[in-house]
């Protein structure tokens, strides 16, 4: 029986530590192939590179497991892998990550990470995202394998809806071991943004944006909380960004005759 086509992509670049241990992980459990940005694109969303080159370079960098580094953005590097470098074939599972920072709540939005996973569930494959809320480039991270494994294990055997993508955020290390895992939804919390006026060696003037994040969200049936609690967050995250709740209340309440 074939092995399951596993594609692993990032944000953080093909270098971070973060993908490699996904990669370390997912190898145990199928076929793995690597695209992947070769330089961080953290933060891009979902950009894609429109009016300018794309490269694709293969790089030995996991050993004997196929790999490429890609100029692009995340979204990129999934498009490029299903329509060039995997051309005519399956791919069983998107994996993206492991991203160095939280992904959960609001910050889904401006995740490249989890672009990554939306872009494969666009191309009507099970994707997963996944994010350590650690910030530390040389974070600790041997204590979340058991659930990359178990998450993934269970997307290969169980699926994902058609149209989903999972945003798995893991909490930091602490004294105690993870709780356990809990499926649910994203918490209403936002950045509050500033932005910091400095001067360049020059005279002129630049920004350098700041801010807090700001939980509103005081229930105990999401991310934030999860992760607070030291449990695994999922949040299953649909590309359909449609709110149906609004249609009739527009059409209803609207003058919309010209």
């Amino acid at each position: 029986m074939a092995k399951p086509l596993i594609l692993v992509s990032n944000d953080d670049g093909i270098t971070s530590r973060g993908i490699r241990k996904l990669v370390d992980v997912v190898k145990e459990l199928g076929e793995v192939i690597v695209v992947a940005p070769d330089s961080p694109q953290s933060g891009m969303g979902h950009a894609i590179t429109v009016g300018d080159t794309l490269r694709i370079t293969k790089n030995d960098i996991f050993g004997d497991i196929e790999a490429y580094e890609c100029s692009g953005t995340p979204a990129d590097c999934i498009k490029l892998a299903k329509h060039y470098v995997l051309k005519g074939r399956k791919i069983d599972l998107v994996v993206s990550g492991v991203n160095h920072g939280s992904n959960s709540s609001i910050s889904v939005l401006y995740s490249g990470t989890m672009s990554a996973a939306i872009e494969g569930a666009i191309e009507g494959v099970p994707s997963i995202g996944f994010s350590l809320c650690d910030y530390d480039p040389a974070a600790y991270m041997d204590h979340i394998d058991v659930y990359i494994k178990k998450v993934t294990q269970e997307a290969l055997k169980n699926g994902i809806p058609k149209g989903i993508a999972l945003n798995v955020n893991f909490p930091v290390h602490q004294n105690e071991a993870i709780k356990g895992i809990k499926v649910c939804r994203q918490a209403n919390a936002n950045w509050e943004e500033d932005f910091d006026e400095r001067k360049d060696p020059y005279g002129r003037t630049y920004f350098w944006m700041v801010g807090n994040f700001v939980n509103h969200d005081k229930s105990e049936d999401n991310d934030e909380w999860a992760l607070a609690n030291n449990y695994v967050s999922i949040v299953p995250c649909q590309f359909d960004m449609t709110g149906y709740n609004a249609i009739s209340q527009v059409n209803d309440n609207w003058d919309l005759d010209t």
